[in-house]
């Protein structure tokens, strides 16, 4: 059991029953009053967003899970599979539990599993990934005083707005957190 100064961002925890990963977290300490914490959760392996607001020091229940490396390897019926990098055992992973790292989740590409016990419950991409650009639009020099910017879809079928100077093939480093280019690798 953890109580609320426990809380940080990517804690899960069982509330009622369900898992949710911590999205965002807020102290607030309101002049007349108690101290709360407002949170917004996110339900594993589903995806709903809830918020949910703690009284101070009110208990909470964290779930132990153990991060695990897995190679992404295919997909087929709405089913991902991944392979254990140590075990070479494979596991199919429902959408739900891959889609916020399908922009950026390409085959043969390493991620972290989270596993509550033998069952995987949520997956980390590498906080920056190299994908390469497969379409944009030629950079036309004209007036661009403060750098411009062109989109650029990349090998997964995300799109970044990338400068001008970027060219089909071009490797990108891209932050996953945020899908924004970073530079070029």
């Amino acid at each position: 059991m953890a109580d609320t100064s426990d809380l940080r961002n990517g804690l899960i925890i069982n509330l009622e029953g369900r898992l949710y990963a911590i999205v965002e977290f807020q102290h607030v300490k309101p002049g007349k009053g108690g101290a709360f914490v407002r949170t917004k959760l996110k339900q594993i392996p589903d995806g709903y967003v809830i918020d949910k607001t703690f009284r101070a020091g009110e208990k909470v229940k964290e779930v132990r899970v153990e991060r695990r490396s897995y190679q992404y390897l295919y997909m087929n019926d709405d089913l991902y599979y991944l392979m254990d990098a140590e075990t070479y055992d494979q596991i199919p992973v429902s959408k739900g539990l891959v889609e916020d790292a399908l922009p950026f989740l390409k085959e043969g590409m390493n991620v972290s599993v989270l596993m509550n016990g033998d069952k995987p419950i949520a997956i980390e991409m590498p906080l920056f990934v190299e994908l390469a650009v497969a379409e944009t639009e030629p950079g036309v020099r004209g007036d661009t005083a403060q750098g411009g910017s062109k989109n650029a879809k990349l090998e997964t079928g995300a799109v970044v707005s990338v400068p001008l100077f970027i060219e089909v093939g071009d490797k990108l480093k891209i932050d996953t957190r945020t899908g924004r280019y970073i530079e070029r690798a």
